[in-house]
Formats: structure tokens, sequence, C-alpha cells
């Protein structure tokens, strides 16, 4: 008993003592830390949920829906999808361009043509020195040659020209001006149907969209003429969709998409380079009538590499858009510039699809406006429009009265 009590007493003992105390305390809290966390594992979901419905400046998913509506514009309903995100919100309505009106245009594109109005110029310093021997008629001649008129056009203005200053023996500037610009006008011919034809067909009793074709050689600057043309029905309140079935030019679809992302239009494309371009046309068709739009615009490739190719590429996608709606118009935008050569290129595309228009791009002054007669006569259809610059506004309906003003000039030109 001596011997234990004396082994208690040792300091080796007093040690062990504390080291085995400690051990238990640690050992106790363990015990209640863990069942601490078992309890609060339990019941987390009442305590996460409670600040949000609490709180009353957190606004609910319906106040963000109702929220959101008054600020939804036409370019939200026209991209719009179900799952988009509020980071990724669909075009504002403010970003979306508003068409320059057509009357502000052809004003504009009538002052172009007159500040370089060298055709009338040239003709009347000709005209007014009085009598006129056979090298003044010469240089008459030339310039409306240079101008594009062509052969057939310039004997008939000359033959009128000259019978009408030996008549009349006119002298006066004013009166020449006048005689020319009446001569002009004749060539130019106002009493054809420049109206584009958008009137929606009915067929089987139901109302499709109009369509209209777009063809013309790459380099003339048809898809921008597609673009603008979509501009400018947009700015007489019409639904546009539009058809880039030029699938063999791999910037085309995306410069047509740019064009109507500006005024809130979409675009109908293929996520393939060289898809079939009768494929695209047949869906923006389908899109329209299943839409409901007032127009179809589907561009279309200019390949002239071969003439029975393109033939038979253009009269397969007017005939597989037929299947769902009749085609209203065939624009063939021809590049001003180009002159006769271009004249070559429409002769051509007349013959495939069968052209109920003309656009003239780049009519940059009346040093080659005579195209305007001669594309006329040659096919038999009216310019329907022109543009004159590079400005997404700068296409116009053409004016026949316009056109020949601005080429004559005023009396002080």
């Amino acid at each position: 008993m001596d011997a234990f009590i004396s082994t208690l007493q040792s300091p080796w003992a007093v040690v062990i003592a504390l080291a085995v105390a400690v051990l238990i305390g640690v050992v106790i809290r363990l015990v209640v830390s863990s069942r601490r966390r078992s309890s609060q594992d339990v019941t987390p979901q009442p305590q996460a949920q409670a600040p949000v419905e609490a709180r009353p400046d957190s606004p609910t998913e319906a106040s963000l829906d109702t929220a959101d509506q008054p600020r939804a514009g036409p370019a939200d309903e026209l991209e719009a999808t179900p799952e988009r995100s509020p980071e990724a919100p669909a075009t504002p309505a403010s970003s979306i361009e508003r068409p320059e009106p057509v009357r502000g245009r052809m004003e504009r594109l009538r002052e172009r043509l007159a500040s370089s109005g060298s055709l009338g110029r040239a003709i009347l310093g000709v005209l007014s020195r009085g009598q006129l021997g056979a090298a003044d008629w010469e240089e008459i001649e030339e310039s409306l040659l240079i101008a594009d008129l062509g052969l057939e056009a310039t004997d008939t203005l000359m033959e009128a020209l000259k019978r009408r200053v030996a008549v009349e023996s006119v002298t006066d500037e004013a009166r020449i001006r006048e005689i020319l610009r009446e001569e002009l006008l004749a060539l130019v011919d106002p009493s054809m149907d420049r109206s584009l034809n958008l009137e929606r067909p009915e067929v089987d009793g139901s109302v499709k969209p109009a369509v209209v074709l777009m063809v013309g050689v790459n380099g003339t600057g048809k898809t921008t003429t597609v673009g603008k043309l979509a501009r400018i029905l947009v700015a007489e309140d019409k639904s546009v969709i539009l058809g880039a079935a030029d699938t063999f030019r791999a910037a085309a679809a995306d410069q047509l998409a740019t064009w109507g992302e500006r005024v809130g239009v979409d675009v109908v494309r293929s996520d393939r380079e060289g898809a079939d371009p009768a494929s695209v046309a047949f869906e923006a068709v389908r899109e329209g009538v299943e839409r409901d739009v007032d127009v179809v615009l589907v561009d279309t490739a200019g390949r002239l590499q071969n003439k029975s190719t393109l033939m038979d590429e253009l009269g397969k996608i007017k005939r597989v858009m037929t299947k769902q709606a009749p085609v209203s118009e065939v624009l063939l935008v021809l590049d001003a510039t180009t002159g006769q050569n271009g004249m070559k290129q429409a002769e051509v595309f007349a013959e495939a699809t069968g052209v109920t228009g003309i656009v003239l791009t780049k009519l940059d002054g009346s040093a080659k406006g005579g195209i305007v007669v001669s594309v006329q006569r040659a096919l038999g259809v009216p310019v329907k429009f022109v543009g004159l610059g590079e400005g997404a506004d700068d296409l116009a309906p053409f004016d026949p009265q316009g056109f020949v003003d601005a080429i004559v000039g005023s009396a002080q030109g």
C-alpha cells in the first residue's frame, strides 16, 4: 500500500494523469461538435429560403418579366428566343436604323447627277454656236456615244436635233436647252411603268408575299443593292425577309445579314458554303409565306463563266420558288460604268430569267448616263432604280424627268 501511494506521489504520475484528462476532454468536444454539425445539416433549406421571401426590395421572376416588356421593340420580337438570357439580349430597338424617306433621296440623287452633267454641257456648248457644220454634228455624236447612248439611240437623237434646229433656226441657248431636254426625255421614255410590283398575289385562297429575285454579275453591287432595296421597303413600312442564295461567295451571306440587322430584317441562309442556292431560295419564300410578310427579296450568284450553267441555275431557282409563291419581279443589277459590256451581260440574264426591271448602280454622273436609254431599248424593260453612291440610302426609284433635267441642267449650267 505504501508502495502504491509512493508511486502516485512521483512526478511522472502527475504528468500521466494530466495527459489522460486532456485526452478525455478532446474526445468529449469532438462528440459534441459532431452532433451539432449533424443537427445543422438536417435543416438548411428553411434558413436559406427565408431571406429571399422576406426581402421586400428583391424582385421576383414575374416582376423581372414585367419590367422588361415595355423595353421590347421590333428587333426584340424578330430576334428573341425563349431561352435568351438577360446577358445576351436581342438587338435593342434604338440600334435599328430608320431609312431615309424615298422623296429625300431622289432629290439628292438629282443634285449629284447635275453636279457632273458633262453630257448636257458638251452638247449645249456645240448647239449654241449658231450655224452648225459637219464637224459640229460629229462632235455632238461623239459625246453621245461616249455617254453610252448606243448607236441606234444616238442616230435617233441626232436626226431629231438636226431637224428641229434647221426648222426652228434657233440660236437662243434657253430654247436649244429645251429642245435637247424634250428629245432626251423621249428617248428615256417616261411612259414605261417603273413601279415595283409588290402587290401580294392570292393563290388558292391564300395571300402570298411578293417575291423579288435579284440577278446580276458579281461585282455590280448586287448584294449591296438587295440590302439597300430592303431599306426602301422598310421605310415604306413593309415587312421583309431576305434570302441569301448567293452561296458560292463566302462573304455574300454575311454581308446580307449585316444589311438585315441594320433595319431589323431577318435573313434566311445556309451554314454551308456552296450549298444549293435553289434550296436557300425555296426556304426563304417558305419562311415568308409562314410568317405572312409583305416581300421576300432573294439574292443570287452571278457567275458568267458558262451561259448554259447560269441559265440552268437561275431557272431552277425560279422554278422551286414558284412552288411557294409566284415571282413578282426579276430585277437585273447592272454597273452603269461598264457601258456596252454591261449590255452584253444584260442580254444573257434577260434570256435566262425573264427580267422585269433594271437597277443601275454607280451611275456616278451623266458621262455614262446614256446606258439608261441603251439598256431599255435593248431589253424592252424599264430602269426602275438607280444608285449614285456607297451610302446606305443612295438608291432611289428612277425618275425620267429628274434624270433628264439633271443632265441638261439649268439655264445657268
